[in-house]
């Protein structure tokens, strides 16, 4: 069995070149591949087109990418705690392809499985249908969506052994492991990198034949996007 393990974000992510499409799993700020981001801060790589549901917010996530002005184009579904990404958006500084959310997780998991292309009722009669083939099936108009791929996956788990299998933990399971599948190279963050078959393999999320490369990370801030908590009587 090939050990994937290297030392760390720095060594993971050192080759990612500009101009390179990424992949960042999150949802908000719960399971963003943070040491990643922190690495890909200091190689100074530029011209990044990042698919991300999320932009992160000003000053944690994707967000310290776009002060940088490491990215040139993010592909995304919601990005309104974002104010410098607004201000890039409205300045025209930034190229931006919004998605319905279903539709981008389904593009990205389509191109983890193959499959490139595949027909939606989501966006049908908007702005998001400009260009795009429509068909009818059973009396109802659906859109061709196109598969999402990447140059680069940076994921983030909870648990992750030498060969790359991955268990991720709650809600930061989100679009991480579809997007662990969609990239050409994927780079794995984990909160903690065991030996080989110390994971039950009945609660591996995502198989290691789809990571490249695995790291532990350190210094987890896992901040909350938004935090409401109620008042005591």
């Amino acid at each position: 069995m090939i050990n994937k393990i290297v030392k760390d974000a720095d060594e993971a992510v050192k080759d990612i070149y500009d101009n390179a499409v990424l992949m960042l799993g999150g949802f908000g700020l719960c399971g963003i591949p943070e040491n990643s981001i922190s690495a890909l801060l200091k190689t100074g790589v530029k011209g990044l087109t990042c698919i991300s549901n999320n932009a992160g917010v000003d000053d944690f996530g994707i967000g310290l990418m776009l002060k940088t002005r490491q990215v040139k184009k993010m592909i995304s579904s919601y990005v309104g705690e974002n104010a410098e990404f607004e201000r890039q958006l409205l300045a025209g500084e930034l190229e931006v392809d919004l998605i319905p959310q279903g539709t981008l997780a389904e593009r990205i998991r389509a191109g983890g499985a193959g499959i490139p292309a595949f027909f939606t009722p989501a966006g049908y009669g908007t702005e998001v249908a400009e260009g795009k083939e429509v068909r009818e099936f059973h009396g109802k108009k659906y859109l061709m969506e196109e598969w999402l791929q990447a140059d680069f996956s940076l994921v983030k788990a909870w648990k992750g052994d030498s060969a790359g299998n991955l268990i991720f933990k709650g809600t930061a399971r989100n679009f991480n492991p579809m997007m662990a599948a969609a990239g050409k190279i994927t780079i794995a963050e984990v909160e903690e990198l065991v030996p080989l078959g110390e994971l039950n393999p009945n609660e591996i999320h995502t198989p290691g034949i789809y990571v490249q490369r695995i790291f532990e990370g350190k210094n987890y801030e896992k901040r909350i996007e938004q935090r409401t908590v109620t008042q005591r009587n």
